[in-house]
């Protein structure tokens, strides 16, 4: 059976190094914070000027000016800090954080990044901060579902979407199955309610198996 939402969030979570810096990205990523070991020592920065963010928002604790970058509500955590949106860019392309978490369009063989426009004449673009995450992060995490509602795949061969980065993509956690980009190709780590078989017969991208 294929994951959630929240189980995706939960593989990322766990992959992530006690003690990292670590900026999650709008939609799917920000599940992240929910699943993060409060005794881990990871370190959340948002780009809207925020470290040490805690998980979402409910209820009582939802504060209409506390937000992350995606506009949802969240919490703050012991020893959270605020600063200039000058400076939190500066974070992100100073090579200061550890990992981000970015949902994407189109991942490609190579590790290319494709995440912030479609390229149809009516789409809306929506760059945000990827471009400097994706350059200046130390890992690059993607987070989204595998197939698009038509069947379509993510991870293709090379993309057909504008690039938000090339070369930067290092993990894919994808709802049927988590990859791993390496210099020789792509690398199956697991799977989720699908075959090794079924999975590589829907893609059009080599796979090795890594298990």
């Amino acid at each position: 059976m294929s994951l959630t939402r929240h189980e995706m969030a939960a593989l990322v979570a766990r992959d992530i190094a006690p003690g990292s810096y670590v900026n999650l990205g709008i939609g799917l990523p920000t599940l992240v914070a929910d699943h993060l070991p409060a005794d881990a020592g990871i370190v959340l920065h948002t780009e809207n000027g925020m470290l040490h963010m805690g998980p979402a928002a409910t209820g009582d604790r939802v504060d209409p000016d506390l937000i992350n970058a995606g506009k949802v509500p969240v919490t703050e955590l012991p020893g959270s800090a605020y600063f200039h949106h000058a400076d939190s860019f500066a974070m992100m392309r100073g090579g200061h954080l550890d990992v981000c978490v970015l949902g994407a369009f189109q991942v490609s063989a190579a590790g290319d990044l494709a995440n912030w426009h479609t390229g149809e004449p009516d789409a809306i673009p929506a760059v945000g901060g990827a471009m400097d995450l994706a350059a200046g992060a130390r890992s690059v995490y993607v987070m989204m579902t595998l197939f698009t509602r038509d069947g379509t795949p993510k991870l293709v061969p090379s993309c057909t979407y504008p690039l938000t980065g090339p070369g930067c993509v290092d993990r894919v956690y994808t709802d049927v199955a988590t990859f791993v980009i390496t210099g020789a190709g792509v690398v199956v780590r697991q799977t989720h309610g699908v075959s090794f078989d079924e999975l590589a017969a829907r893609l059009a991208v080599p796979l090795r198996r890594g298990w």
